[in-house]
């Protein structure tokens, strides 16, 4: 996915930990989207790259690694 064609970046948490990978990093945008794995290689380095994002809220990306159900967490929308 390209930076310029990201519109939406979210958390999606499972009730499949602490024994399953349970936090997912969902990319989307133009025409499609992505699905990382928190415990992927790269990982980290995704989350610093996206911390740099306009308006990205670090505070629900806090409440999503609190979450221990199935669940959708918006972190960054891109402006209109």
């Amino acid at each position: 996915m390209r930076w310029d064609a990201l519109q939406e970046v979210c958390i999606i948490t499972t009730d499949d930990g602490p024994y399953g990978d349970d936090v997912f990093w969902v990319l989307l945008g133009e025409p499609g989207g992505c699905a990382v794995s928190s415990i992927a290689e790269g990982s980290r380095e995704l989350v610093t790259r996206l911390q740099e994002l306009a308006g990205f809220d670090n505070e629900v990306v806090i409440r999503a690694m609190g979450s221990t159900s199935n669940a959708k967490f918006v972190c960054w929308k891109r402006s209109s």
